[in-house]
């Protein structure tokens, strides 16, 4: 068996920073697309960024379907399932994020486990941890947390990737191989882009910089750079002690207004806000805005996450946010989009 690794969602944000770490560290690449006709843009960008594109391969894969998953996973010695469905807008449907996360999550784990993977590293989300809980908590979430998917203001995003989470631990135990999961929960992901493609975190710098934002709420942001998110999920793909693990990754939260200041004393020309929204403002909108009204229980709430365990598995420190909400920006106007 070769060090080839299937990799889903590899033309997405995350996806593409994980393969590109992979190439690096000299494993052969077999990357996941809905459809093939991007492959060559995804090759054309991870090239750019200094891959090694020669051992990058390509599968066609749907999460909601069965074909291809156990010949893709076939001969690969490892799994990192980046694949899965983020939003801004929530759907009116919940299962429209629910169904792909967790149809997704069994196809990819149950192919893997098929083919005797070693390791499988699966993205998850700080939304499986740290929501639904009492609002006077000022403890940072663990590991050992879980969202609370009967507690007040859950929404179907933070259902999904609970629910995803959940199935994987199951199939895992079912199967007798717990230890050969780990899991990575990290807050929003921001950092350098690889391509025009601003993904869904990098929109709301993109919105902060050119002026849409008028006003900011008091929702906080509990941030992350997307370089330490791929190199935690590499790291926990061969780290003796991290199978069986859940590595929660937020740098530090502030609030959506810390972040305007940040791009403002960057970007002192641009027109980003200086105004924030009271939360009186916030709640009256959210009756006509079905995306502010599902994040009206995050209000003035500034949840902390444990980042120890994956600053023990990367062996340093973690990027500040401030430095990856920049970053975020800088690729934004050199790819024309802010």
């Amino acid at each position: 068996m070769t060090d080839r690794v299937l990799l889903t969602g590899i033309s997405g944000f995350l996806g593409g920073h994980v393969a590109l770490q992979l190439l690096q560290a000299g494993y052969t690449v077999r990357g996941s697309l809905r459809n093939l006709s991007r492959a060559d843009k995804v090759r054309d960008t991870l090239g750019k960024a200094g891959a090694d594109t020669s051992r990058l391969e390509f599968v066609a894969l749907d999460l909601m379907a069965d074909t291809g998953w156990r010949e893709a996973a076939a001969d690969c010695r490892y799994l990192q399932h980046t694949a899965s469905p983020f939003v801004l807008k929530i759907p009116e449907d919940k299962m429209e994020l629910i169904g792909p996360a967790v149809e997704g999550t069994e196809r990819a784990l149950n192919a893997a486990n098929a083919a005797g993977a070693e390791r499988i590293v699966v993205t998850s989300s700080m939304a499986a941890i740290a929501y639904g809980h009492d609002k006077t908590r000022t403890t940072p979430f663990t590991a050992r947390d879980w969202t609370d998917l009967d507690g007040r203001g859950v929404n179907p995003y933070q259902e999904s990737k609970t629910l995803a989470e959940r199935r994987a631990w199951e199939i895992m135990d079912a199967a007798g191989r717990r230890d050969a999961l780990a899991v990575i929960n990290p807050g929003g992901i921001f950092g350098p882009l690889l391509d025009e493609d601003p993904g869904t975190s990098a929109t709301l710098v993109q919105r902060l910089l050119n002026g849409s934002v008028p006003a900011v709420p008091r929702i906080p942001l509990t941030g992350i750079d997307v370089r330490d998110v791929a190199a935690a999920h590499v790291a926990a793909m061969t780290a003796p002690g991290a199978g069986g693990q859940r590595f929660p990754m937020g740098e530090r939260t502030i609030f959506f207004g810390d972040a305007a200041r940040i791009l403002r004393d960057r970007y002192p020309d641009r027109r980003v806000p200086r105004i924030a929204m009271p939360d009186w403002a916030v709640r009256l909108y959210g009756l006509f805005d079905q995306d502010v009204r599902d994040n009206l229980g995050e209000l003035g709430l500034a949840k902390q996450l444990d980042s120890s365990a994956v600053i023990a598995l990367l062996g340093r420190k973690l990027i500040p946010l401030p430095e990856a909400i920049l970053a975020t920006a800088e690729t934004l106007a050199a790819h024309r989009l802010a």
